[in-house]
């Protein structure tokens, strides 16, 4: 008689339905271990888990968004519209924030009453965003705080690409610097301006990186690499 393996007796037969069970005496570490401790999810269960965590007693809400601007019409709109007609144009509240859209070839006029009239002294920012699809497609955004009633007034001017707007260093002198960085990074020329150059790139620097059309790893390779000695520094 052949011996298997050095058994003297044959394996016991598998009774039927015992397929499935591996046999032990392949070696233990032959078999697929399987945990044993697995738990039926009851419908209930799974519904219960599906359902929003609740909140921590004591914890900050959940943010909600913030409203659209709605349309918006007050004594000072009315002043505006009155003495400057056309040249104000749709008015909207956005978070307690009155915005103006306002003529850009009028805006140091309006500058001047929002600062004598309105007593908004204070130019806190010269800023612009890039809208490439539009037609107009920059909006200069001038933000304005009143000391005396505490109070902020946003202005806004929609321009084409090549287009010069007048500055307002004239109104509040505070203007220089950020004409100045909306010049340098978005290419926008403030008629006026003291002295309108580059303020954050090299004089020489092709472009105007806060464009959308600039592509976020182009840089002026010329000037990288007369100044660098580099070909990119991507």
């Amino acid at each position: 008689m052949v011996k298997r393996g050095g058994n003297d007796e044959d394996p016991p037969e598998k009774r039927p339905g015992d397929e499935s069970v591996p046999d032990a005496s392949s070696g233990a570490s032959n078999v697929l271990q399987f945990p044993t401790s697995l738990k039926k999810v009851e419908p209930e269960a799974a519904a219960e888990a599906a359902k929003p965590a609740r909140r921590v007693p004591g914890s900050a809400p959940a943010r909600e968004a913030p409203p659209a601007p709605a349309p918006f019409d007050n004594e000072l709109v009315q002043r505006l519209r009155a003495r400057f007609g056309d040249a104000i144009g749709e008015v909207t509240i956005d978070r307690k924030q009155v915005i103006v859209i306002v003529d850009a070839s009028h805006v140091r006029e309006i500058a001047l009453a929002c600062r004598d009239d309105e007593k908004f002294e204070m130019l806190v920012d010269v800023t612009a965003v890039d809208w490439p699809r539009r037609e107009r497609r920059f909006d200069i955004v001038w933000n304005l705080y009143s000391l005396t009633k505490n109070e902020r007034l946003r202005l806004k001017a929609h321009v084409t690409v090549g287009a010069t707007v007048p500055s307002v260093t004239s109104v509040w002198v505070g203007a220089n610097w950020p004409e100045r960085e909306c010049f340098d990074l978005f290419g926008i020329v403030f008629e006026g301006h003291p002295d309108l150059r580059r303020i954050l790139l090299p004089e020489e620097w092709q472009g105007h990186p806060l464009r959308k059309d600039y592509d976020i790893l182009k840089q002026d390779t010329e000037w990288v690499r007369e100044h660098l000695g580099i070909e990119s520094g991507q």
